[in-house]
């Protein structure tokens, strides 16, 4: 039977299924298929902060949702056009993000009695009428994987779990997509256990035929390739993206990174990751706690080298006094804080954008510092050069915000050339014949001399007690305190930061849409869809937050309306009223998930009616 082969511009797949079902790699593997193919991509990881929560139950769903296309996109999706459900569990907590039509591939042996009785099921529904607005295709996968390795000596549970490679391989089949890549990564994943490696492998095929000869699938869909610049791409996420940024910022700036750090959801995939490079110089130290890990990065940068600590925001918390005493020391530090879900501990893996006003001010005393925020998961890379170059030139420590949805969440991302990236190396204090003062700031910058503890006539003091003006010696004068603290503020404000950029293709937007940190692409692809049906919205989206771009007033000012969605209450919108005397109109969520495309779409458009 020859099968149909139906041409997509996009496509939105959801795999969910227990937090023991393979989720996660099922998707991750899928995603490195698609990148390879060169489709553009993005996704979005959803999962329990539980290690094991409980099996079959709606708090134990963990999904994974891929957005790829023939063309430029933004956003992992709005709503699924598949659903791979794995569990009567998963199709109950995503049934209401599918629109009418959409693809349901069901594992039916997993819709058992006692399934469906823990999330609330009388009948199974996909025995009822309940799914009729949706295509459902039951597929019993996990009969059909243990069928297919019935020749493997592996227990049946054993051969089970193998069932995500099955729904990998059908999937595969069904988008068109290269199955060297997995194969590969299968044979390495499970090198020292080459029984498991062969049965994965032969699931995942198996997956692929049952999808070429089942008659259950009479249609199969091609996504062309995207025209994106031409260059060298690679998939990458947030956190690995951020790494790879530090690393070529210890790079650029000549000195040795030190990375202190406490593990802690979702940054520790940054300590993972530095860890496997150090023939670039990179030395990470897992700390026994937060305070010993800032402690250990900035006791780093007094010696001389790039120090770094990751965490989130409980570990800022903590991290805090630290912080207060870099600012003092006037030593260069960069706190990446990979924000999630709060108050306390939380909602671990959910993202939000609840963390800058305690960047801005959770220290005690006036103790400012700036404050980096990248927009996507590729562009941490950059975000992360931008942070070391402000805290090295200028002597500060550096908040670099970014999120749990950019950490997680991936996106190709083109090769920089390493001759485009900025030369961001500094000069340590040498010996001359005046007299050393650590605290003689340069004219330019403000910034004190970087002085390598141990050089003979560069001996200083050192601490949190605030320092007489040049020559650092302990000072209470209250003349003295009032001029250091106002020199350490002048130090931030001056920091040269590029001016805001407003798209607006016409120039005649009454109503600009402003963002910062990872809303940039959902609001990027709801002005996309107002500008489509003919509306005139303007967009600007904040990287610097703290200095602000000295234009950001004037950018404000010159529109009727300022809209500014965020994933907290109303942070960014409280400071720029403060400062700028704008009423900016806030548009807050804060339910640990990225904002919707659709959503902001209609809100932006309400905005504009009302005008």
């Amino acid at each position: 039977m020859t099968k149909q082969v139906q041409q997509l511009d996009r496509v939105i797949i959801r795999f969910a299924g227990d937090s023991g079902d393979g989720m996660q790699l099922t998707g991750d593997r899928f995603t490195a298929g698609t990148a390879e193919f060169g489709n553009d991509l993005s996704t979005l990881p959803n999962f329990p902060a539980e290690i094991r929560a409980p099996a079959g139950t709606l708090p134990g769903v963990s999904s994974f949702q891929l957005h790829f296309a023939d063309h430029d996109i933004l956003t992992p999706g709005d709503a699924p056009n598949v659903l791979v459900a794995m569990n009567p569990a998963a199709l109950k907590a995503n049934l209401g993000d599918l629109p009418r039509g959409a693809d349901i591939i069901a594992n039916t042996d997993e819709f058992t009695k006692r399934n469906l009785q823990k999330v609330g099921y009388d009948v199974s529904p996909l025995e009822d009428d309940s799914l009729s607005e949706w295509r459902v295709h039951a597929v019993p996968l996990t009969s059909l994987t243990v069928k297919a390795l019935e020749g493997f000596d592996l227990s049946k549970k054993d051969a089970e779990r193998s069932k995500n490679m099955f729904a990998l391989g059908l999937l595969s089949w069904l988008y068109h997509r290269p199955t060297e890549h997995t194969i590969t990564f299968l044979e390495q994943k499970f090198a020292k256990k080459p029984e498991i490696a062969k049965a994965n492998i032969a699931a995942f095929q198996a997956g692929w035929n049952y999808g070429e000869t089942t008659e259950s699938f009479s249609v199969s869909y091609e996504i062309k390739p995207a025209k994106l610049p031409p260059g060298v791409y690679r998939n990458i996420s947030g956190n690995q993206a951020l790494a790879y940024g530090l690393i070529a910022a210890g790079v650029q700036s000549k000195l040795p990174l030190f990375l202190g750090s406490y593990p802690i959801t979702p940054a520790s995939d940054i300590l993972h990751e530095l860890s496997k490079h150090k023939r670039f110089g990179i030395r990470t130290f897992q700390a026994e706690d937060e305070i010993a890990g800032v402690g250990a990065a900035l006791g780093a940068a007094f010696g001389g080298a790039l120090g770094v600590t990751t965490t989130s925001g409980p570990g800022v918390a903590l991290k805090a006094e630290t912080i207060g005493l870099a600012v003092m020391t006037e030593l260069p530090l960069i706190l990446v804080d990979v924000q999630r879900a709060g108050p306390s501990t939380g909602m671990p893996t959910k993202t939000e954008q609840t963390d800058l006003l305690m960047a801005m001010f959770g220290r005690n005393g006036e103790s400012p510092v700036p404050i980096v925020a990248p927009s996507t998961p590729s562009d941490c890379f950059d975000a992360a050069i931008e942070a070391a170059r402000i805290a090295v030139k200028y002597r500060t420590p550096v908040y670099l915000l970014s999120d749990g949805y950019l950490a997680n969440g991936s996106e190709p991302w083109r090769l920089p050339e390493i001759s485009d990236l900025p030369d961001i190396s500094t000069e340590f204090a040498t010996v001359t014949d005046e007299e050393f003062l650590p605290y003689k700031r340069d004219a330019e910058t403000l910034a004190r001399p970087w002085a390598i503890p141990g050089t003979a006539g560069l001996e200083h003091r050192i601490g949190g007690i605030e320092k007489a003006d040049g020559s650092g010696n302990i000072s209470y004068d209250p003349n003295n305190h009032d001029r250091m603290v106002r020199l350490r503020q002048a130090k931030i404000d001056g920091i040269d930061v590029p001016d805001l950029e407003v798209d607006d293709p016409e120039g005649d937007a009454r109503v600009l849409v402003l963002g910062w940190g990872s809303t940039f692409g959902p609001i990027a692809a709801a002005v996309r869809r107002i500008r489509k049906a003919g509306g005139k919205v303007a967009q600007a989206h904040l990287r610097h937050l703290n200095p602000l771009p000295a234009n950001t007033g004037d950018v404000l000012k010159s529109y009727d309306k300022v809209l500014l969605p965020e994933i907290n209450l109303g942070q960014l919108a409280l400071l720029l009223r403060a400062r700028f005397l704008v009423d900016i109109i806030s548009y807050n969520r804060v339910r640990g998930l990225p904002f919707k495309a659709e959503e902001l779409a209609g809100v932006i458009q309400d905005v504009i009616d009302s005008d």
